[in-house]
């Protein structure tokens, strides 16, 4: 099946605004996007009067695995142990959690789900669209990362379980413990390859048989990070522990992104000359925490401007998921450029997920999610109207918002 949207002011996250533009979508996918196109003999909708954007992007969120108004109703951190990079945020989420619904009426289509930050290592990171029943169905990435978390959260854990960590160092120590068990772990089945393939080039009278080494399943994922084929996603707020997350980074040669980089402005040349991206936020709420104490909204515009690549995020529920678009005018409001802002929740967020082949942008091949809004986006009285995923519409206005 294919529609046209027409008569639509695009913004693409790709190139400029299109002026009464037009987005052909076929089978859920974008089959074309820009002005002139002829719709002749298709079925239209007319956008007159609309902005048409990409669906939202979240890179870090909570949203179906901490849930909301109930306080026993958290499925986020996972507290046996200091250190957890086996488990996965696949396995907590809640696909019939009111947090989709709120992300789909405040036009947030895609989120990276991610683990807390209880844990010096944390889970991992599983990419999802904001609709569906089956958390399965929901999936188009997983794993996307592996959280940790430096500064107060895992110390204040490690107290509380009389465990470690319970410093700074300590919380450094287990991830590189971590990474050096992993690298031993590695060793461990070259060898044993290395003596198969020596059994095998023996006649089969003398092979002797070899037992496998014992599978581990967070050493194998702490491999791939290593590897290069997934990113830590390091928590981290102050400026020292942001230098320590680009140490250990270093140190063993992964690919970091900072999550709420709440002080990254303070040593922005040191984050940008390295090309580690940040997700800054959230940029509104109380300083509940020492680290906190630099928190500004003016943060993603710095980095931005510093020439880092930024996504705002909401880290939901802490700012509620249906918010991002908010956060993102009071980003503006203190010094994000306004040209730059729609990168900051689309296609930005999107590399950072890794799904950038598929959303992000309004381009012809990718996932026809996106957004139809009654007014200029970053004017906080402009309302979502409409919200589709893959060309079906999953959510559409009808007045003020009513909780059933």
């Amino acid at each position: 099946m294919t529609t046209a949207y027409t008569n639509a002011t695009i913004w693409t996250a790709a190139g400029p605004a299109i002026d009464a533009g037009t987005l052909i979508v076929t089978d859920g996918k974008i089959e074309a996007v820009g002005a002139g196109i002829a719709v002749d003999g298709l079925e239209t909708v007319d956008c007159t009067g609309r902005y048409l954007l990409p669906g939202l992007v979240d890179a870090h969120s909570h949203t179906g695995v901490w849930g909301e108004g109930a306080k026993d109703d958290h499925d986020g951190n996972e507290l046996s142990e200091a250190t957890t990079p086996y488990i996965r945020t696949l396995d907590s989420i809640y696909p019939e959690d009111v947090g989709f619904e709120d992300a789909r009426r405040g036009g947030v289509t895609t989120l990276g789900i991610t683990h807390g930050s209880g844990n010096a290592i944390g889970g991992q990171v599983t990419v999802v669209k904001a609709r569906g029943t089956v958390a399965d169905d929901m999936v188009i990435r997983a794993p996307a990362g592996v959280k940790m978390a430096l500064g107060e959260n895992p110390k204040r854990v490690g107290e509380l379980f009389n465990r470690a960590p319970r410093s700074r160092m300590g919380v450094a120590y287990l991830a590189r413990k971590a990474f050096c068990d992993a690298i031993e772990y590695r060793k461990d089945w070259e060898h044993y390859r290395a003596q198969l393939a020596e059994q095998d080039r023996k006649p089969e009278s003398e092979r002797t048989p070899l037992r496998e080494p014992k599978r581990d399943l967070g050493k194998e994922v702490l491999l791939q990070v290593l590897d290069g084929e997934i990113p830590v996603r390091n928590h981290a707020h102050r400026m020292d522990d942001i230098r320590t997350a680009i140490r250990l980074a270093e140190e063993f040669g992964y690919r970091v992104v900072i999550d709420h980089a709440t002080e990254s402005y303070r040593i922005a040349d040191e984050i940008v000359s390295r090309g580690i991206p940040v997700a800054v936020g959230p940029v509104f709420g109380e300083r509940s925490k020492r680290e906190l104490n630099r928190q500004t909204p003016a943060t993603a515009g710095i980095m931005v401007r510093a020439g880092a690549t930024v996504a705002i995020i909401t880290d939901s529920p802490f700012n509620p998921v249906q918010n991002l678009r908010d956060l993102v005018i009071f980003a503006i409001r203190d010094g994000l450029p306004e040209e730059r802002a729609l990168e900051t929740v689309t296609i930005n967020p999107a590399r950072i997920l890794g799904v950038e082949d598929r959303v992000g942008s309004l381009e012809p091949g990718k996932d026809a999610d996106f957004i139809l809004l009654n007014g200029d986006p970053w004017d906080a009285r402009s309302k979502v109207v409409a919200t589709l995923i893959e060309g079906e519409q999953v959510f559409a206005s009808t007045g003020p918002y009513l909780p059933d």
